[in-house]
């Protein structure tokens, strides 16, 4: 039983695979006139075949699409996209980081607000006139009273007529 006899996968017009009856390493060997080490290292490496124009769903989910001479042919395209990947992502980062930011300033600025409101509504209340005269009144030691008679006015002429 001689086992030389190689059998190569290759595709047919429709793209299905088939295997057919290949030259034996001893056919290889005598073609060549090469070493046997020679002959199993040229057997070995797999030749890619070109793509053909018909794309199948089986070939793109077998990975056919993904051959060393398809990415070679688009390794710029490859790295472009990866660089666009990148910036899109550090630029997404940074702008959730600046809207974080954003967001605690806002909230610092409520508060701020708040406090300032507070405050004001405090010297309003404490700055009334009812509230300083009683004050002055508690304390005893100011001679200020509200008016029992309304104020005066006074018509001073110009020296011009």
């Amino acid at each position: 039983m001689n086992n030389d006899n190689v059998y190569i996968k290759e595709e047919d017009e429709k793209g299905d695979k088939k295997s057919v009856k290949g030259p034996s390493l001893r056919d290889i060997n005598k073609e060549n006139n090469v070493s046997l080490k020679e002959a199993l290292v040229q057997q070995a490496t797999e030749e890619e075949q070109p793509l053909s124009a018909k794309f199948t769903l089986r070939k793109i989910l077998g990975g056919d699409l993904l051959t060393t001479q398809a990415i070679r042919r688009q390794i710029w395209l490859i790295m472009l996209v990866v660089f666009i990947v990148i910036i899109y992502i550090s630029n997404r980062y940074c702008v959730q980081k600046d809207l974080i930011e954003i967001d605690n300033l806002q909230t610092e600025l409520q508060n701020a607000k708040y406090r300032a409101l507070s405050t004001s509504s405090q010297y309003t209340e404490k700055s009334r006139e009812s509230h300083i005269l009683e004050m002055l009144k508690n304390n005893k030691d100011s001679v200020l009273k509200i008016a029992s008679q309304p104020p005066y006015i006074i018509n001073i002429p110009d020296r011009d007529e």
